[in-house]
């Protein structure tokens, strides 16, 4: 069922720009470095460490061609150079395999599906600012992560829109089977009702065990947040990527049917719990998709997302992917949340 889970919308595929190339080749694409041939990735990164990070606070991505990583411990390596220090994945989506602390494969979806504009792990309390995204081996065709800079998309929706969501926040509600997404170990590391509970309590989340042994969450955060160093408001939720908008018509309505309109293995609301009307919806991935870049990947490839700025997706693509994915400096944000994660009624 996951296979049809979201919309399908156009995503072709950029050339990549020449080697040595410096700069953006177009407006708003991340900046492109080559590295020396036969340099050795973690060495290299290290010596370049305050020049990327300068790149993220002013582009919100750049990548780097020419490392060579092929494996994920070439990655763990770089991730050490970069990052101070590697985040646990919490609340997952949906299922991944894990390299090493901080490392992982990407998330399980279908490759005939592209995956929509989103921050990784917006929804958690805490979440990872950096994120390295690192090809071991590109697609046939297709599959780039494609990249929104937050702070444009802000600026590019209706005022009224931003307004009601900067002041009344988000809700995302989530049934959790094990049919459908992750599982509650692959989510919260453990299947006991008390540890997991635990977690909500101190993450900020409602929760209710229904009488299947489902369990059902809700979580009240913010839609826009001031980035850290640079002082941007920037454009941070998953409101569009988790709404039953999203979904395809007839895989929205096979859901509604199973589980009915409040079992949804996903949706996002208004702060106050109002749904999201299905324009609301259209208006924010139109504004997505108008301020999304892509580059596509070539083997050895290294992309460093500051993930309050940057939104990423991934496109549909064919042949075999391998994309491993680092999280690291996690933080904690500051919420809007009017639960208090206590048991829901």
């Amino acid at each position: 069922m996951l296979s049809a889970l979201f919309r399908k919308h156009p995503a072709p595929a950029a050339p990549p720009p020449s080697a040595g190339s410096t700069t953006p080749p177009a407006s708003g694409e991340p900046p492109f470095l080559q590295a020396e041939a036969g340099s050795d990735a973690a060495a290299w990164v290290a010596v370049r460490h305050d020049r990327l990070r300068d790149l993220l606070v002013e582009h919100g991505a750049v990548t780097v061609r020419g490392l060579g990583l092929r494996t994920p411990a070439d990655v763990e390596s770089v991730l050490h150079q970069m990052a101070d220090r590697p985040a646990t994945e919490r609340e997952a989506f949906a299922a991944r395999d894990r390299h090493a602390e901080g490392v992982y494969s990407s998330s399980a979806w279908p490759p005939n599906q592209p995956m929509c504009m989103h921050h990784e792990l917006s929804y958690a309390l805490e979440f990872p600012a950096l994120m390295l995204f690192a090809c071991l081996q590109p697609p046939t065709a297709g599959g780039a992560t494609a990249v929104a800079d937050s702070a444009a998309v802000l600026q590019a929706l209706p005022a009224e829109l931003v307004d009601r969501f900067e002041r009344e926040g988000w809700l995302l509600t989530r049934t959790y089977t094990n049919e459908i997404g992750a599982t509650l170990s692959q989510s919260f590391g453990t299947e006991d009702r008390d540890a997991i509970e635990a977690y909500c309590r101190a993450n900020a989340i409602d929760w209710s065990w229904q009488p299947d042994g489902s369990l059902r969450t809700r979580q009240h955060r913010r839609a826009v947040v001031r980035h850290p160093v640079s002082g941007r408001r920037c454009w941070f939720n998953q409101i569009a990527f988790l709404n039953e908008w999203t979904l395809a018509p007839e895989v929205r309505e096979f859901l509604v049917e199973e589980y009915g309109p409040d079992g949804l293995p996903f949706n996002t609301r208004y702060g106050n719990g109002d749904p999201v009307p299905r324009d609301v919806v259209e208006q924010i991935n139109n504004a997505y998709d108008a301020h999304t870049v892509r580059r596509a990947w070539h083997s050895g490839d290294l992309m460093l997302v500051d993930n309050i700025r940057t939104a990423h997706s991934r496109d549909a693509y064919e042949g075999p992917r391998n994309v491993v994915v680092a999280l690291a400096d996690p933080v904690r944000q500051d919420h809007l949340a009017a639960s208090t994660g206590r048991a829901a009624a």
